[in-house]
């Protein structure tokens, strides 16, 4: 029987780790941003603008 080859396994569970970690990277960076602007949502209301103190 041969004997396991425990560098080439470790390589490989290495080399899948960093792939999946370049995923979750490009998923991240690919995100769509949303900003609320000001100009946004004046525009969605209809009436005027209040302000309440905190």
């Amino acid at each position: 029987m041969a004997t396991p080859n425990y560098s080439f396994e470790k390589r490989k569970r290495e080399l899948a780790k960093k792939a999946a970690k370049e995923a979750k990277r490009l998923r991240k960076d690919n995100k769509p941003v949303v900003t609320d602007t000001p100009e946004i949502i004046e525009e969605s209301n209809s009436g005027p603008v209040e302000e309440t103190a905190l």
